[in-house]
């Protein structure tokens, strides 16, 4: 569990906090396997017998006093008493983890029918209402998909299209079953899928059908017009009139995998692959609301499309998490689908929402295989306790809002990187007071259930070693961090932490974007900087007195006292070059940015960084390294006089040899050189998987390298005027600056 602050001590009071100009709070990756510091957990059992705050519920944990029938609660101060199985229990201190360690991990007990039932369930529902290409590319990630999943798993094969079709693949041949979905979006299924077909025949398990898993897949077709329109009986002489019920299939699916929830499996995940938007049956989208018609209306694209058309899959995503069910969508396609509608039934879920533009150099195969790889928890509670001085405001993530808690959050599947992040605010006026010695306190608690392989029992040393089943194990995870307390604000400001800053900024800005439209976001964004750019400034006394009343001698845009601030205008400044918030009439495409905001809001503060402001490095030679780090300018390219160049943008990496490279040098670098293995090493360590492209100056379009190269691009469109680029923008911030200081 890794857990990064804004700033390393906390601000006095809420005076010091708006004196600053920074935002407060904290990020969380709650299944990192490792903390901050890379330290990893200390193990244990017991984790129900971990004694428990009376007044606020917090967990006994490193920072608590203790006597010898009673603790006190290093949250909250209140004494609570220590039943007789604790007393006995910490006679041994040193045997207890909670003792041992502040960042803890404990098995829970669970009971008899919880551990039988212990097998993970993937369904995958293709679009069939699509293209022989998009079907190709399906058929090869869920074969990569197959060759990811554990023993033990069960996978059902769904299509959907003017029908929902469910193949039963235990036998010598596939067997498909469909079942038609009416055309408009209020009548229902003429039967539920469990009459189509008894769940646990739709359900084969892995280890015995993936060959049989494999056939069925090569029969999947594309429906065509003719099926399309005779076959739901819609035609009207012949005319097509749509065919992809997306909506009603998911509504159908998660019912059909719901019914059983939790005395089947212990986990389901839906993979939805789509090539276009839902047009027909339930939750059916009109994509004409993208196109000329703003210009006619005068309405701002950049507000229109970034809310959701219609509440049917908020809804549906409420029916998922109450059945269990997490969904990762797959949208392979270059036309308006409307992921602003979709994106709620994965965001909510626990799962992950891809965009890919062609099928032709899609990673979707790479993606899905890596997805399913990595280990994961499911069924998780997370929440976030603080000492009594101040309290988190608002939450950021991927997850579903407890009705009844508050800062309780329910996530149905979360994977080593998922990261949540929340604001900070004081409870009170008196933030923390000087005459005490109690310090902030953060605790996090994040209860999950994994999946165990029958092999890890046994190293366990466990007594069931001859069941080859897998088995459940629920466990709790507490994290607690004691924060200091800065004095004064070049305190504040010398311990900041500038990635976790742009974290709780990008969820800001996404969230002002979607509420106010773009426009307002950077709007946000910009004036946040100048903000704390004037506070920054005011507090280091950088303004002089002059004759009749004050005059400012000098503005520091840069920062140039405090190294932990100095990268924030850069990031600013590639922020509001990023798609994220370009304006819609620079041709960003809405289902893109959508894309961008499910991406960049389920990043840990590092990856985020990495893809709002690219690392530009350079090389001597494949082997050897010239310049760890660039400023992304052209400027740097010809000055540095290396030959070879290496961009990271996360989701893309780039290999640029100068025009001027050596012809010697060999071209693409060879697979055993140094920067082959900082390739894959970066390929390795990331979420999602990176598209690596080699480019020869002089020789290839290098478009799509000179495009990063922001710093010399300007800023137009944006409201604020800039001839050049990050030159510019500093000038501006200065005379936004000056005019907010009068």
């Amino acid at each position: 569990m890794a857990v990064r602050a804004t700033v390393s001590r906390f601000p006095g009071d809420q005076d010091a906090l708006e004196e600053s100009g920074l935002p407060w709070g904290v990020t969380v990756s709650p299944f990192a396997s490792k903390d901050e510091n890379g330290n990893p957990p200390v193990y244990g059992s017991g984790g129900h017998l971990l004694p428990r705050c009376e007044n606020c519920w917090a967990y006994y944990n490193t920072y608590c006093e203790q006597e010898q029938w009673a603790w006190t609660c290093a949250l909250c101060g209140t004494l609570s008493g220590l039943s007789s199985q604790a007393v006995t229990r910490y006679s041994l201190p040193e045997s207890c983890p909670e003792n041992l360690s502040s960042f803890i991990d404990l098995e829970l007990p669970m009971d008899e029918s919880e551990e039988m039932q212990a097998r993970p369930v993937y369904v995958a529902a293709v679009d069939l209402a699509s293209s022989e290409e998009f079907l190709e590319l399906v058929k090869s990630a869920l074969l990569a998909a197959l060759e990811a999943l554990g023993p033990g798993s069960l996978f059902g094969l769904a299509t959907f299209s003017h029908k929902i079709g469910l193949y039963d693949v235990q036998g010598p041949i596939p067997v498909v079953k469909n079942v038609f979905i009416p055309h408009d979006s209020d009548s229902a299924l003429s039967m539920e899928l469990q009459d189509v077909m008894p769940l646990l025949s739709f359900l084969a398990p892995v280890d015995t059908c993936k060959d049989r898993i494999a056939s069925a897949l090569e029969t999947l077709r594309p429906t065509t017009s003719w099926e399309r329109t005779s076959g739901a009986g819609q035609g009207l002489d012949g005319v097509f009139l749509g065919g992809r019920g997306f909506g009603a299939a998911m509504e159908a699916l998660f019912n059909y995998l719901g019914s059983e929830y939790g005395n089947t499996f212990a986990l389901a995940r839906v993979f939805a692959f789509l090539s276009g938007a839902p047009d027909i049956g339930a939750g059916q989208l009109d994509t004409r609301r993208y196109g000329e018609q703003y210009a006619s209306k005068g309405e701002d694209a950049d507000r229109a499309l970034l809310p959701e058309q219609t509440p049917f899959y908020k809804d549906l995503a409420a029916v998922a998490v109450q059945s269990g069910v997490c969904v990762d969508i797959f949208a392979v396609t270059n036309e308006y689908t409307d992921l602003a509608s979709l994106k709620f039934l994965s965001i909510e879920s626990g799962g992950s929402l891809f965009l890919y533009t062609s099928s032709d150099d899609s990673t979707l195969p790479q993606d899905m295989y890596r997805m399913l790889s990595r280990p994961y928890a499911f069924n998780c509670v997370l929440r976030l306790r603080t000492s009594s001085e101040f309290q988190p405001s608002h939450s950021y993530g991927h997850f579903f809002p407890d009705p009844q808690y508050e800062n309780v959050q329910h996530i149905i599947c979360c994977d080593s990187f998922a990261t949540y992040a929340y604001d900070l605010e004081f409870a009170n006026n008196v933030g923390f007071s000087r005459h005490t010695s109690e310090l902030p306190m953060v605790q996090i608690a994040f209860q999950y259930t994994v999946v165990v392989p029958p092999d890890e029992l046994a190293n366990a040393g466990s007594s069931s070693t001859t069941r080859t089943k897998h088995s459940l194990k629920r466990r709790l995870r507490i994290r607690t961090l004691q924060f200091g307390v800065a004095h004064s604000i070049n305190e504040i400001y010398d311990g900041v932490d500038s990635e976790v800053v742009l974290s709780l900024l990008v969820h800001k800005v996404i969230l002002a974007s979607l509420e106010q439209g773009v426009r307002e976001g950077r709007m946000l964004l910009h004036d946040w900087l100048v903000i704390l750019t004037a506070q920054y400034n005011d507090a280091c006394k950088l303004i002089q007195s002059g004759h009749g009343g004050s005059s400012i001698v000098h503005i520091d845009v840069a920062f140039s006292q405090c190294p932990q601030l100095q990268p924030l205008p850069r990031l600013v400044f590639a922020l509001l070059r990023n798609p994220l918030l370009r304006l819609h009439e620079e041709g960003v495409h809405p289902d893109y940015r959508i894309y961008l905001q499910c991406l960049f809001s389920g990043l840990e503060p590092s990856s985020l960084n990495r893809a709002i402001y690219p690392l530009l490095t350079s090389y001597a030679s494949p082997d050897k390294q010239a310049y760890p780090r660039h400023s992304l300018s052209r400027a740097a390219l010809i000055t540095s006089g290396s030959p070879i160049f290496f961009l990271d943008a996360f989701t893309n990496l780039i290999v640029f040899y100068a025009s001027t490279a050596d012809p010697s040098l060999p071209f693409p670098p060879p697979q055993d050189c140094l920067l082959r293995t900082t390739i894959n090493k970066l390929k390795q360590d990331r979420c999602i998987t990176p598209k690596l492209t080699f480019i020869k100056g002089g020789q290839d379009d290098a478009t799509s390298f000179e495009n990063y190269l922001i710093e010399e691009q300007d800023v137009e469109g944006s409201g604020f005027t800039s001839i050049m680029g990050f030159v510019s923008f500093l000038e501006e911030i200065n005379q936004s600056t000056l005019e907010y200081m009068k």
